[in-house]
């Protein structure tokens, strides 16, 4: 029975492409349009035509990681493009939208994240071993969308002027009071510290990271003027001419975001300006992964344009500006991959090869996804005063490039 209806959920997904299926009872199928490379893959567990129709992105990405679905060649970019480019095409068929629909309904108790669960959160994600970043990041430690000015840009290039076009955008000036909420392993707070002057506050929930920050300020002699701390930015006080927040938001969670945005006009002084980079949706809003949520990033969300300024709309604040990325995510993943891919010896090495199909799973989907899905990346510029920054973008590209050049060093 499970076989038919997942052959009639393949028959209405896969209108395009060429997906040959091999079931757990050596039948096949055959599904798409016959256009483009062939795609072939084989179940190999009993159970699995029941766990796809029911929760295909949990069933396909667990079987994915422990064999029991396999690809010819091992070609996870042509499965997953193919399955990606027709989900986004043609959607759910009508018997799988009531389960759609419920886990929409449930997504603000799987997004509810108070304080003790953002920190099991964030430690289930960022306090992996710390040499497992070292294999497919910039030398900088930058987990966010680089900025690829030039499509020929190095993964460090374009994580540099990543920085310092956010820093163009905060018009800092030194001596200024910083917040960087979610401050990673200090990359964006050092930078402003030593490049701009600023006096640096940031804040992780990440032990990993909390540790690395402030050995990164004591080594760059930034100790002065680059703290660190291991806390929640709910628990943050007190004034700042600037906050900046980058591959933060995604973690923050529907249920908390005019918390999250209260907090930014709070800390902010009058003449204050907030940058906020985030991953978003280019469509309504929706539902996290459910093998997202179990395996990479649980809570995490990526929002719709809509959800995010419907709280900023009930702050203090005016949103000075809207800036929209498209395609740097997909570039940014890409490197990463084929750092990972090109480590791939040392990261068995730390972990499994179960781990390592997983890691691969994750940072293939999301490149595509990029691609072919709708997912962009916000920048939110955010003041209490409308008049705080220019009223053009001209500032950003005037005289010297700031972001070119320092990233061209």
């Amino acid at each position: 029975m499970w076989i038919k209806i997942l052959d009639r959920f393949l028959s209405h997904l896969f209108r395009g492409g060429d997906l040959k299926l091999t079931f757990p009872d050596g039948s096949t199928g055959h599904y798409g349009d016959g256009t483009g490379p062939s795609v072939a893959v084989s179940l190999h567990d009993g159970t699995l035509p029941r766990k796809i129709v029911l929760s295909p992105d949990m069933a396909v990405g667990e079987a994915y990681m422990d064999g029991r679905l396999t690809i010819e060649d091992d070609d996870l970019y042509g499965f997953l493009g193919l399955a990606i480019r027709n989900i986004a095409q043609n959607g759910q068929p009508w018997f799988r939208k009531p389960l759609v629909a419920g886990r929409h309904l449930l997504r603000h108790l799987d997004q509810f994240n108070p304080m003790t669960r953002s920190r099991q959160n964030v430690a289930h994600h960022y306090d992996l071993s710390g040499a497992l970043y070292d294999l497919f990041l910039d030398t900088d430690r930058q987990y966010s969308c680089a900025y690829f000015r030039d499509p020929d840009m190095t993964l460090e290039q374009a994580q540099e002027a990543k920085k310092h076009h956010i820093a163009g955008k905060l018009l800092i000036e030194p001596g200024m009071r910083v917040l960087d909420i979610g401050c990673g392993w200090g990359g964006m707070g050092l930078t402003l510290a030593r490049d701009y002057g600023a006096e640096v506050v940031g804040v992780t929930l990440s032990r990993e990271q909390h540790a690395m920050a402030n050995a990164r300020a004591r080594e760059a002699g930034l100790a002065d003027r680059a703290k660190f701390e291991l806390t929640d930015y709910r628990k943050v006080e007190g004034k700042f001419d600037r906050v900046v927040s980058v591959g933060m938001f995604e973690h923050v969670g529907v249920p908390h975001y005019s918390t999250y945005f209260r907090n930014v006009a709070q800390r902010l002084t009058p003449d204050g300006v907030a940058l906020i980079h985030t991953i978003g949706r280019a469509e309504p809003p929706g539902t996290t992964s459910p093998w997202i949520a179990k395996y990479i990033f649980p809570g995490g969300y990526v929002p719709a344009l809509s959800e995010v300024t419907k709280s900023i709309e009930k702050q203090d604040l005016f949103t000075t500006d809207i800036e929209i990325w498209r395609l740097h995510y997909a570039m940014t993943l890409k490197h990463w991959h084929d750092r990972f891919m090109a480590n791939i010896d040392k990261a068995r090495a730390l972990y499994d090869e179960r781990f390592c199909r997983m890691w691969r799973y994750y940072l293939v989907a999301c490149e595509l996804t990029f691609r072919l899905n709708r997912q962009v990346v916000f920048q939110f510029q955010l003041s209490p005063r409308q008049e705080a920054v220019p009223l053009t973008r001209d500032y950003l590209y005037d005289g010297d490039d700031a972001g070119m050049r320092h990233a061209a060093e």
